[in-house]
């Protein structure tokens, strides 16, 4: 393949803005925020998980205190009642009277047991409830650090947004006036050399691969013609002579 010499040249541009838009596309995907989010996330997954099950524990003491209080206040209607008939002398059995007695004991016991479970049904709703606005306040913490770090992702990404615009741009211009058939072989290698199609050639070395050319393939580049598209012979990539290659 033949390219004039300035050609040749101008792929040292285009090359060294897809490197720029490559740098560009790597600091995208390695910006620091990314990692905190991700970590962040994670904890606020949790932080909700535990939430939503200390909001269900409150939830349930809740039930279970309503249900403990209607028992204590059934077994106190009861108690308040059979002490009224008993004062109210409407039962003059003796038998019917001590059965009665003893009923009011029991009832007496019965509403303390219940007084005691409502009290500590209590306790354990007021721990829930403690609990639950710690972990409302460090799930709204944890959300703002990443309302945070959300913030300085998209600022980052609006620099590079620009950067990557006005690097693709320049190398539109640039790829504009380089023949086709050059450019298409330099986009082929780009694509099979890690990103480097096109390298420049000084004092005998590529620096695409950084190896010094054999003598006589640097003998071979110096006698063929200035339009002539050279091939770097330890990586293949194209080979850009300047006033710098030593030739």
């Amino acid at each position: 393949m033949n390219a004039a010499p300035a050609d040749q040249i101008r792929l040292l541009d285009v090359q060294a803005l897809d490197v720029r838009l490559s740098q560009l596309a790597h600091k995208r995907n390695s910006l620091p925020e990314h990692a905190e989010i991700d970590s962040l996330t994670k904890d606020l997954t949790q932080l909700r998980d535990l939430l939503v099950a200390v909001q269900t524990e409150e939830s349930d003491c809740a039930r279970e205190q309503t249900k403990a209080e209607q028992d204590v206040d059934q077994v106190r209607q009861r108690a308040t009642r059979d002490q009224q008939r008993l004062d109210s002398g409407a039962v003059t059995s003796p038998k019917d009277l001590e059965n009665l007695q003893r009923e009011i004991v029991s009832l007496a016991k019965r509403q303390g047991d219940l007084e005691d479970i409502v009290l500590e049904v209590m306790e354990r709703r007021e721990s829930a409830q403690e609990r639950t606005a710690e972990l409302t306040e460090r799930v709204g913490s944890v959300q703002g650090r990443i309302d945070d770090a959300t913030a300085r992702r998209d600022a980052a990404y609006e620099t590079l947004d620009a950067d990557e615009a006005t690097a693709e741009k320049e190398r539109e211009v640039v790829s504009a006036t380089i023949p086709a058939d050059l450019l298409k072989l330099y986009d082929k290698l780009r694509q099979q050399q890690g990103g480097i199609g096109a390298a420049k050639l000084y004092q005998r070395t590529c620096q695409g691969c950084r190896q010094e050319l054999a003598i006589t393939d640097f003998n071979e580049v110096r006698a063929a013609a200035p339009d002539t598209v050279v091939r770097c012979e330890n990586c293949r990539r194209i080979l850009v002579r300047t006033s710098d290659s030593g030739l």
